[in-house]
This record gives structure tokens, C-alpha cells and sequence, in this order.
């Protein structure tokens, strides 16, 4: 029997995956649909006809990907909302492809058998078939930008917290106590650094001291980034919209800016509720559906922001598609 090599694998020369050859070619000729599996340099993509079946399956570099769609006809591009992902969305929205991002989340449910790239790749197509699973809005580059900056902050807070507990810690370890509140604390760690008699070892008193100046170098860069947000914010109508409810202010306002952007994205301040993770926890026992705690569910950034805050605009911003239009990032 005749035979060609297909994907590496040798199958009967008439039948490619279940479709007779004339099938398959018209099947690539059709094919509108490509399910992207990211990564850092090696991208595995599943490509599918206008009935999702997969027509062809590409492994390629990073160079190769970028220049893949050059001479193709690609209608739709299915992606995880995972690393990078939104960089590429923007690329291939530039060359007129609509981009469909994906909670990866959601998309595990449809991986067969063994986690793969090509699994990977095979359960977007599946995944972005299903009407209940809401596709990720792919992020502008001041959006991204603007999110970096919270997680740069964020990151600088959780650096001096744990500055703060470690002198605490070692003044603790000494019988030396240190009062609440990091401004206080602070201070009287000083003062413990500048008496002699304090009873702090001297070869310890050269880290602590270094430790208090790393503190106060990030107190200040803390400042002066907040500052940039000031700016920032200054210049952006939907946070000058969202400040004016009460409740929320500068960092709360541009962390949403930076996680949502377009409150069209959502139909309902519920549904917009439920995206930061403010909604209960339910545990339905025998037919009896009961409410608890808040799970720590929603995106990274509405952490560092106020609950209250949130819900606030959830109950006042104008969620309609109709009226949102004024804020939009």
C-alpha cells in the first residue's frame, strides 16, 4: 500500500485522521480557525476548518510564528489568557484577525489524555466552542503598563513588610519589644540601633542598620511611583469617572483601569463583582444552596484595593454597553 508521511507519522496515503484525501485538502483549504499554545520560544499551533476540525498542526519557533500568517487567510485566533498572550493579540488585531483569549482555568477541563502542547493547542479548539466559557478582553499597552506599575508596587510593599517583621523579629529575639504600626515600629527599632545599652548585639547592628536604610529606599521609591500613578490617573477620564464614586480612590481607580479598561466587557455589575472575586462562597448541601465568606478568588491586582471600594462601583458605575462608553481606558 501506498503510504505518505503525515505530522512524522507514516498513515495510508487516502486516509489523513479520519477524512478521506480529498476531504483533507479541502479541509486545509478552508481552514479559518488556529489555536495558538504559547510559550517562550516554541509555539504549537492546532489549525481547524469552518466545521473545527483539525486540518493541520505546525510546531514553530518564534521567528517562524511571526511570519506564519504573512500569506494565510486566518479568520479567528484562539489563545490562553496566559503570558504574552495579549502582546500577541494586539499583533495579530493590527493584521485584521479577530483574537479570542481564554481562562486557562477553563480550558484544562478539555485537555485528553496527557498534557501536551498538542493537547494544549487541540483543547483551546474545543474550549472556544463552548458558549458559557466569556473570552478575556486583550489588554491595550498602557493597560499592561499601567498593571506592571501596581505589581511593581506591590512587590515593594511585600519587600518592606518583610524587612519590617525581620528587624521586628531580631529586637523580639533580644527581650526588646517593638510597638504596632510600621511608622512607630520603625522608629523605635531606630532608636534601639542608636542606644548602646539596648542590648543588641554589635555585630548584628550593621545588617540592621542596612535593613533600615533598604526600608527607607523603598518607602521612596513607593512615593515617587505613586506619584507617576498621580499622574497618570490625572490624564486617564475613566479613572477621573471611577474617583468620583465614593470609596474609591487612586489606586483602587487605576488598578480597574488596568484589569478591566472597558467596563462593556461585562453586562451586569455582578458579573463585573464576580470577576474581582467579591461574590460568596457557596457549598449547597442536599438540594439547599447556602452562602459563605468570600473564596480568595479575582485578578491579582484587586488585592491591594478596597472591597468596599469595589463594591461600591459595582451598585453605581453605568455598566450598560450604552452608557459606558465614557469609560473606557
Amino acid at each position: 500500500m501506498d503510504s505518505s508521511r503525515s505530522l512524522g507519522i507514516m498513515v495510508p496515503a487516502r486516509v489523513y485522521g479520519g477524512l478521506e484525501h480529498n476531504e483533507w485538502k479541502e479541509s486545509e483549504m478552508n481552514a479559518t480557525t488556529v489555536a495558538v499554545d504559547l510559550a517562550k520560544n516554541v509555539f504549537e499551533l492546532a489549525v481547524a476548518d469552518e466545521q473545527w476540525r483539525v486540518a493541520e498542526r505546525h510546531r514553530l519557533t518564534r521567528t517562524q510564528f511571526e511570519r506564519w500568517f504573512n500569506n494565510r487567510e486566518v479568520k479567528l485566533v484562539v489563545m490562553e489568557a496566559c503570558g504574552s498572550a495579549h502582546h500577541w493579540g494586539r499583533v495579530l488585531r493590527a493584521r485584521g484577525i479577530e483574537v479570542r483569549l481564554l481562562p486557562p482555568q477553563y480550558v484544562r477541563a478539555y485537555v485528553k489524555r496527557n498534557k501536551t502542547d498538542a493537547a494544549d493547542a487541540a483543547a483551546l479548539l474545543e474550549a472556544a466552542r463552548a458558549a458559557d466559557i466569556k473570552p478575556v478582553a486583550v489588554k491595550s499597552v498602557e493597560q499592561q503598563a499601567l498593571q506592571a506599575l501596581h505589581r511593581t508596587r506591590s512587590g515593594w510593599m511585600a519587600s518592606r513588610t518583610g524587612r519590617i517583621n525581620m528587624l521586628r523579629g531580631f529586637c523580639r529575639e533580644f527581650g526588646l519589644v517593638v510597638p504596632e504600626g510600621a511608622a512607630r515600629g520603625l522608629a523605635q527599632i531606630a532608636r534601639f540601633l542608636a542606644d548602646e545599652r539596648s542590648g543588641l548585639p554589635g555585630m548584628l547592628r550593621g545588617s540592621m542598620r542596612l535593613l533600615l536604610e533598604e526600608i527607607r529606599l523603598m518607602e521612596a521609591r513607593i512615593q515617587q511611583l505613586e506619584l507617576d500613578l498621580v499622574e497618570l490617573a490625572q490624564q486617564s477620564p475613566a479613572c477621573q469617572v471611577l474617583q468620583s464614586v465614593p470609596g474609591i480612590g487612586l489606586l483602587t481607580s487605576t488598578a480597574m483601569v488596568a484589569a478591566v479598561g472597558d467596563p462593556r466587557s461585562f453586562d451586569s455589575g455582578r458579573r463585573y463583582a464576580s470577576f474581582l472575586g467579591l461574590t460568596p462562597g457557596s457549598s449547597p448541601p442536599a438540594g439547599t444552596a447556602t452562602s459563605g465568606a468570600s473564596p480568595s478568588a479575582g485578578t491579582a491586582t484587586s488585592g491591594c484595593c478596597s472591597p468596599t471600594g469595589h463594591a461600591r462601583c459595582c451598585a453605581q458605575l453605568p455598566w450598560r454597553a450604552g452608557a459606558a462608553g465614557s469609560s473606557t481606558a
